[in-house]
């Protein structure tokens, strides 16, 4: 029966036991992790506030990678809310991702604006490594939470929810330059209390449901996908605009206003879906018959005999007796095959370079002379793209898995290739390059996230898929840390000197250590297109490795133990 004729009206003394229902039901559940993953792109804002920490406390480029590299290890060790969440209930990782959040980049803020002593550098690194390690709680919270509520969809949710990141930081963006202005001190204030407020406001809703047959489930996340397209495509509009034309603040405020609707429209949509369920659990259903099986008893001795206890064994004995790939792994079974070291290399090398990339777009537009406001329009673009990037891999990965059995690491193979070009563009730039790399590395990372986490789900299983999750992307602040601090960071100040000596200065002779020109990264964005090739190369080895298995129907399990509403 089509929805148009099952979402008539609720009758008054309806309403109440409705609401009670939308509010406990995993649409409502599924909105709340929109609107919580919509907050965690703080990370992607540190190319935005990275130059105050460095102007204010006196930091060369190095020491600012460091930090760099310390937020990348925070955002991606999320083994520990794994852990956490195999134990405890969801609210009380969300609540916990909430302290962190507020915590960490409150201390950043006391800092940089000195109302407090100015830290060490190793303390500012713990600060910014505890407030970015709550993206883990919230990730760890929504989005493994609604992957195990809507299995059969996982591609299309981790595109969703990760999209929903991906779009946070131009989100924070509008929000903070209609509530601050053009501050950047006060971008790090928002970004510690907003999140925290998010995850507190829905920290009851959000909870592990067993998975329904829900009607026309595909045509409702592409809805979902079209809401959050307007949105993207909106803010786009505004980012351009406000690189031609200078925004009042009472323009700000509009353009917010339009932003926060359009965040939550799926709310419209969640409601309508609900009020499906509600009407066809309304409708009488004749009784099943009852039918009695008589079971065979069991004769001593019998060496047929099927014994239905299975006996627990240590997870150390099951190490190396790994089930088949898409059953459930334990923990150590999945760390130890080569399936998940292949994922790692190609983890390694792609997000590795991404997150160095990422991390220092803000400094590379600066030394290729573009000025501040062009410089925001960038990291906007970037943040954006990394939306777009996201939704496309986890909706056509998932369509090409359904449809054509296409394997779901061929997409990373392809993703990887692509971030080489936008990497190859910044290194040997022409007038207008920046605007496009600054699109592709967008792209290429927000793609690179769904796919890794999807992958694992499917390989390993959902049992332990809180812990799993985390662990996928465990080598990517070791990337960071040696591409972005020990490269990068360590070419960019080299560069700086050799300008220095050649206009007869020394570093004493200068508060902050700034490198002008084609030259500054051109050598370390060559290294990482290189790098990142290699793990295209890693991903398409994991592409023969399971291709037998994609060929296989692997949602069958998932659609057999659905419940029909």
């Amino acid at each position: 029966m089509g929805s148009l004729t099952m979402t008539r009206g609720l009758k008054a003394e309806e309403l109440l036991p409705f609401t009670v229902q939308f509010l406990r039901g995993r649409w409502f559940a599924l909105f709340a992790s929109f609107m919580i993953m919509a907050g965690t792109g703080a990370t992607y804002l540190f190319g935005t506030y990275s130059k105050e920490i460095k102007a204010t406390l006196d930091y060369d480029q190095t020491t600012l990678n460091l930090l760099g590299f310390s937020k990348d290890l925070g955002a991606n060790i999320g083994v520990f809310s794994g852990l956490i969440a195999e134990v405890t209930p969801t609210w009380f990782v969300l609540l916990l991702g909430a302290a962190f959040n507020f915590g960490g980049y409150f201390m950043i803020w006391l800092a940089v604006t000195g109302r407090i002593a100015k830290p060490k550098v190793w303390q500012m690194c713990v600060y910014i490594c505890i407030g970015a390690n709550s993206q883990n709680f919230a990730n760890t919270g929504a989005l493994i939470t609604s992957v195990k509520n809507f299995p059969e969809s996982r591609g299309s949710m981790l595109g969703l929810l990760k999209g929903f990141t991906g779009l946070s930081g131009a989100v924070m963006t509008q929000i903070y330059l209609a509530v601050y202005g053009n501050d950047s001190k006060s971008l790090i204030l928002l970004i510690g209390w907003l999140p925290a407020a998010i995850s507190v406001i829905f920290v009851y809703t959000i909870r592990t449901m067993k998975p329904v047959k829900h009607p026309n489930e595909v045509n409702v996340l592409y809805q979902f996908l079209g809401a959050s397209v307007v949105l993207a495509v909106f803010l786009l509009a505004v980012t351009l605009a406000e690189k031609l034309v200078t925004f009042s603040r009472a323009a700000f405020a509009g353009v917010t206003t339009v932003v926060c609707f359009l965040v939550f429209s799926p709310l419209f949509i969640c409601i309508r879906e609900e009020l499906l369920v509600w009407n066809i659990q309304k409708q009488p259903t004749d009784p099943p018959s009852e039918i009695t099986v008589e079971r065979p008893t069991a004769q001593v001795g019998d060496p047929n005999q099927v014994d239905d206890e299975k006996v627990v064994k240590s997870c150390f004995l099951t190490i190396f007796d790994k089930p088949k790939r898409g059953e459930d792994y334990t923990i150590l079974q999945a760390l130890t095959s080569v399936d998940m070291w292949v994922l790692f290399l190609s983890t390694f090398c792609g997000l590795g370079a991404s997150l160095t990339a990422v991390d220092n777009l803000g400094q590379i537009g600066e030394s290729l002379g573009y000025p501040n406001k062009t410089v925001t329009s960038f990291i906007s673009l970037l943040s954006i793209w990394n939306f777009f990037g996201r939704v496309f891999s986890g909706f056509v990965s998932e369509t090409l898995i359904v449809k054509y059995k296409v394997p779901r690491p061929l997409m990373m193979t392809m993703v990887l290739l692509l971030a080489c070009i936008g990497y190859l563009l910044v290194a040997f730039p022409v007038p207008g390059s920046l605007y496009a790399a600054s699109i592709i590395i967008g792209f290429s990372f927000g793609a690179q996230y769904p796919l890794i986490f999807a992958i694992i789900s499917e390989l390993f299983g959902l049992k332990y898929y809180s812990t799993l999750f985390n662990c996928g992307q465990l080598v990517s602040p070791l990337g960071s840390y040696i591409f972005n601090v020990r490269l990068t960071g360590f070419l960019y100040d080299r560069e700086a000197l050799k300008d220095l000596a050649k206009k007869g200065l020394t570093r004493s002779s200068v508060k902050a250590l700034t490198c002008i020109g084609v030259h500054c990264y051109r050598s370390s964005l060559i290294i990482l297109a290189t790098v990142t090739f290699f793990g295209a190369l890693s991903s398409l080895v994991l592409v023969l490795r399971t291709r037998k298995y994609y060929r296989s129907d692997i949602y069958k399990k998932y659609r057999e133990n659905a419940e029909s509403l």
